[in-house]
C-alpha cells in the first residue's frame, strides 16, 4: 500500500458476542411487541361482545362435564381458526405454526409466554369434536359483528349479519 495508512473498523466476531442467556428472566424484562392492529381491535370488540361466553355456550355440549384431559378453551380454538381464516391458512398444522411464534397473536389468543400454544393435533381433535353447525354459527357471529361495525366491505355485509 503506497505508504498511506488506511483507517479501518475492527470486525466483531460472533464468538465474542455469544454469551449464555440468563436462566431466569423477570417477566418485566421480557420484550413486549405491539400486537397486530387488526387483532388488537378485533380482540377488544370480541371481549366487549362477550365472545368467550358465546362460544363456550355453543361448545359446552361437545365437552365432558367433569372428566377428561384439560381441553383447549373454545375461545382460543375459535380465535385460532379466525387467524387461519383471515390469513388464508387452511390446515391445522399451518395455523399451529402461525400462532406459535408472534407475541401479538399470543396476546390475541390469550396465551401467556409461559404457556404452550395448541399444536396441530389438539386443533384437529377439537375441530372434529365440535360440529359444523357450531363452527358456522361462530363464524357468522364474528363476521356479522365485523359487518355491523363497517369492518368488512359492504358487498358481503348483507350475507354476514350476525344472528341476534
Amino acid at each position: 500500500m503506497d505508504g498511506k495508512r488506511l483507517t479501518s473498523m475492527a470486525m466483531g466476531k460472533r464468538e465474542e458476542q455469544q454469551t449464555q442467556e440468563p436462566l431466569w428472566i423477570a417477566h418485566t424484562e421480557l420484550p413486549s411487541a405491539p400486537g397486530h392492529p387488526f387483532y388488537e381491535k378485533l380482540n377488544e370488540l370480541l371481549e366487549a361482545e362477550r365472545f368467550d361466553a358465546f362460544v363456550e355456550g355453543l361448545s359446552a355440549k361437545f365437552y365432558a362435564k367433569k372428566f377428561g384431559r384439560p381441553s383447549l378453551l373454545p375461545g382460543i380454538y375459535f380465535r385460532s381458526l379466525l387467524i387461519g381464516y383471515f390469513e388464508g391458512i387452511e390446515g391445522e398444522r399451518g395455523i399451529a405454526w402461525r400462532v406459535a411464534d408472534p407475541l401479538g397473536l399470543r396476546r390475541f389468543l390469550g396465551i401467556a409466554l409461559s404457556e404452550v400454544t395448541p399444536d396441530h393435533s389438539t386443533l384437529s381433535r377439537t375441530r372434529r369434536r365440535i360440529d359444523m353447525e357450531t363452527h358456522e354459527q361462530v363464524f357468522a357471529w364474528v363476521l356479522g359483528l365485523l359487518a355491523d361495525r363497517g369492518w368488512l366491505p359492504s358487498l358481503a355485509s348483507d350475507q354476514l349479519r350476525r344472528p341476534r
